[in-house]
């Protein structure tokens, strides 16, 4: 049953849009948003809508970081890894936070509460160590308080 609200979703989202290959980008950025991912579903619907070959509908999908083709999490928690960033710690601070939600590598959790990842840089080099946690930034953030943090967005 579920899987037929979420096709009903999905057509109305690809109904907004005109069959033209231009509109591909619009459509798994509107799918991206509904649902948190782009499943491959999505993606074949996508593509017999538009009429993109789904290896190039695939190329896209995989090139903008802000398309995921695998499910995440309600809450999203960006840990940065930069030079900044990790000399001030972060990297422990990642790791401490994945054990802490049961991760042994950046992922998504299991019941789909939380998604981390580690990134590069997040171009706050003067907060470090930062995280970004639902798009919000945590300037100067420590393990206690990444974890208090996560545990208040999983009781919202």
């Amino acid at each position: 049953m579920a899987q037929q609200a979420i096709d009903i979703d999905i057509d109305e989202i690809i109904e907004r849009y005109p069959g033209r290959p231009e509109f591909l980008i619009f459509l798994l950025q509107d799918i991206q948003a509904a649902f948190n991912y782009v499943s491959s579903e999505a993606l074949t619907l996508v593509c017999d809508h538009t009429g993109v070959p789904e290896s190039q509908a695939y190329s896209v999908a995989t090139f903008y970081n802000s398309f995921s083709l695998e499910p995440k999490g309600e809450n999203l928690i960006q840990v940065c890894l930069g030079t900044a960033c990790h000399l001030k710690g972060s990297g422990l601070i990642a790791e401490n936070l994945m054990r802490n939600l049961g991760l042994d590598q950046p992922g998504t959790t299991d019941d789909l509460k939380y998604t981390v990842e580690t990134v590069n840089c997040l171009g706050a080099c003067a907060l470090a160590p930062v995280a970004v946690v639902n798009g919000d930034y945590q300037p100067k953030v420590s393990s206690p308080k990444l974890m208090k943090t996560a545990q208040k967005l999983g009781t919202e």
